[in-house]
Order: C-alpha cells, then structure tokens, then sequence
C-alpha cells in the first residue's frame, strides 16, 4: 500500500489483474481488515491523507455536481436508466461525482464518461451492460463488461467523472467509469469530502439509509452555510420523497426561514434536475 502517492487512482490501476480476487482494490481491501495495530492505523491515515492532497489538486478550476442513491439499484432498471441520463445531462458542464461504487453511482459515472456522445450511446450502453445487472455473484464479471463498454470509448476529451469511493463498504467494488478515483480507509472522512467538494450542488435519487443520511449531512452543511456557499439540493423522484420515504416535508421545514430554503428542489424528471443545476450556476 503506497502511503504517500501524489495522485488520484484509476479503474485500471484498482482492476491490475484479470482475476479481481488478486486486484489491487481487493488486496487493499484485505489488508484493512487485518488486525489493528499503531502501524496500520498509521499507514491508513498516511494514505488518506495523500489521497486528500492529490484530491485537492485534481478538482482545481473545475465544478462538481453530486449524485447519490442506491447501490443496489441494478443495471438495466428505470433508476439505473434515469441515472445515466442524469450523469450525461450534468457531465456537459460538471464533473458528476458520485460515491463511486455500484447501481446509481455506477450509472451517474456512466453517463458522465459519454459526455462526448449523443445520449443514445448512454442507452445503447446501458442495454449492453443489462447482460451482467449485478456484481453478486462475479464481482469479475461484473467489472469485465464494464471495462468493454469503456474500452469502446474513444473520444474522451474532457474529464467529467468523479468517484470517492471506500474500502470501508469492501463488499462494494468500485465502478470503472471515472476519470479519477480518490479511494479513502476512513468512510466518516469519505464521506464529509464527498459533500463538501460538489459545489455546483447534489441530485438525491432513490436510495436507503446511507442516502438518507447523506441528505441530512448536506442539509446540516448547508443550513449552517453562509450565502455565497450554499449549494443547490434537489431530491428526484416526488412520489419516493414525499411518500415511501418522506423526507421532503421535513427538508422543506427545517430551510424554513433560513438562506437555504430557495435552494431545496423536489423534481420528477432528469431534465428538471438538470435545469436546477445549471440555474445554480447562473
């Protein structure tokens, strides 16, 4: 493990091997697991410190747009769809940055690395990679036929495509469509940077509690934040929000009379989403 690198990692670098169990990602992983001890918790806090720097350095004069959601939303299904739009849409003016693993970060990733094509290439893409919907039970697999779908790409002028993922979740292997990957030991610091650098603002898709959690961690951020920082939050999906889980109306009460509250967004399509972002830029 190297402690003191100075750059972001690559899907290429992390997949090193044609069998992932011997990968990079997963010997990494592995060895986090091993018993705790003053030298491994050093060499942990080394490295994610150097990950920060070089994280520092990459996102210099560029925008980030966020997308969160679930990580068992499978490839193939509307979520997953609508998600790779969504990456495609944000990816012609940001740099999307997701959690880096799989289901809605995979896609967002997705459709952010074909910013260069039409969005038929993102659906052409997404049908394709339906073939192996899911990472259970070939993690290998499941990365081979998203590492062909990449390989197809050949006119990548711009850097669009972010992950922050963490070897903390090592059952989640992280996805092969991102220009950089900044790969952190500690989640708690994982997080927190995840929503601190996407100053164009976040996109809230469907998810479960690591979602949830994250809306409420950006709200806090922006509840407390001054004017000039304040960041667009929009949550997709009004039915999901307001009725499976309801976390809209609670959203809406607590901007309430605060600098936030004109920059809460409840939408129904990646095109409202869309145009919220990009309004927040203006």
């Amino acid at each position: 493990m190297d402690a003191e690198r100075t750059t972001l990692y690559t899907a290429e670098e992390l997949y090193d091997t044609a069998d992932y169990p011997d990968s990079l990602d997963a010997r990494a992983y592995a060895w986090s697991r091993e018993r705790h001890t003053r030298e491994t918790a050093r060499i942990r806090a080394l490295h994610d410190f150097a990950i920060d720097e070089a994280l520092d350095a990459w996102i210099e004069g560029r925008h980030l747009v966020g997308v969160m959601g679930g990580h068992d939303v499978r490839r193939g299904e509307p979520t997953y769809a609508a998600a790779a739009r969504l990456g495609h849409a944000l990816g012609q003016s940001n740099v999307v940055t997701t959690g880096g693993g799989p289901g809605t970060m995979e896609a967002a990733n997705l459709g952010a690395w074909l910013t260069s094509y039409d969005v038929s290439a993102v659906d052409a893409a997404v049908a394709r990679l339906g073939a192996v919907p899911t990472f259970r039970p070939s993690v290998q697999d499941w990365a081979d036929l998203a590492l062909g779908v990449r390989a197809g790409v050949t006119d990548r002028p711009r850097q669009r495509s972010l992950g922050i993922p963490t070897w903390f979740y090592g059952h989640e292997p992280p996805n092969v469509f991102c220009d950089a990957i900044a790969k952190y030991f500690r989640n708690a610091t994982r997080e927190a940077i995840l929503l601190e650098v996407c100053d164009a603002g976040i996109v809230f898709l469907p998810g479960a509690a690591g979602t949830v959690q994250e809306v409420f961690q950006d709200a806090c951020e922006n509840y407390y934040a001054t004017p000039e920082t304040v960041a667009p939050m929009i949550l997709l999906g009004a039915r999901y929000w307001t009725e499976e889980l309801p976390l809209w109306p609670l959203l809406q009460a607590l901007a309430k009379g605060r600098v936030m509250e004109g920059r809460v967004h409840l939408v129904d399509t990646v095109e409202e989403a869309a145009e919220v972002v990009a309004g927040g830029r203006s």
